[in-house]
């Protein structure tokens, strides 16, 4: 299983449309947003796939998550606790310094997908990739992440906006 991950769209419809189109490119089969997301219009973009959702700091969780159910996607409050392809993943935004902390060392998650810093990083601690996609908003290079859920093979891509 292919699954896109995305971070800190913050509202901008055009720059999630350019991440849309990139994520159809690599084939996924599932997207994770960590958060930052903006709303409906953002939400609205990702009707080809399952999508899981977790509200960022900028979010306001309440009204985010009407939006995320009215769109029959997956609302996961402020933190997602996942399996797919026999891989035990956490979602979250990261502002919660404590729980993320938390979730690279209990040693409980293949990976942890998070956003927040609007920098693209991978890196892996005792058996947890823990992986930051980047942001599609106030980057210097706009990004989403590709994971081969099997593999745990990760790959940064970068997404073109005009």
């Amino acid at each position: 299983m292919r699954i896109g991950v995305i971070s800190d769209t913050h509202g901008d419809v055009a720059h999630t449309r350019a991440a849309v189109e990139v994520f159809l490119d690599h084939q996924i089969e599932r997207v994770l947003h960590c958060g930052d997301v903006g709303g409906d219009e953002v939400v609205s973009q990702f009707g080809r796939w399952p999508t899981h959702f977790v509200a960022g700091n900028c979010d306001y969780a309440d009204q985010l998550g009407q939006i995320v159910k009215a769109n029959q996607q997956h609302w996961e409050g402020l933190f997602g606790d996942l399996s797919f392809a026999g891989k035990r993943i956490a979602l979250l935004h990261s502002h919660q310094q404590h729980r993320f902390d938390a979730a690279i060392h209990s040693g409980d998650y293949d990976l942890v997908c998070y956003g927040h810093t609007h920098v693209a990083e991978h890196h892996v601690e005792g058996h947890t990739n823990v992986l930051n996609p980047g942001a599609m908003h106030r980057a210097h290079q706009y990004s989403v992440a590709i994971v081969d859920l099997p593999t745990m093979d990760v790959s940064h891509v970068p997404v073109a906006c005009r």
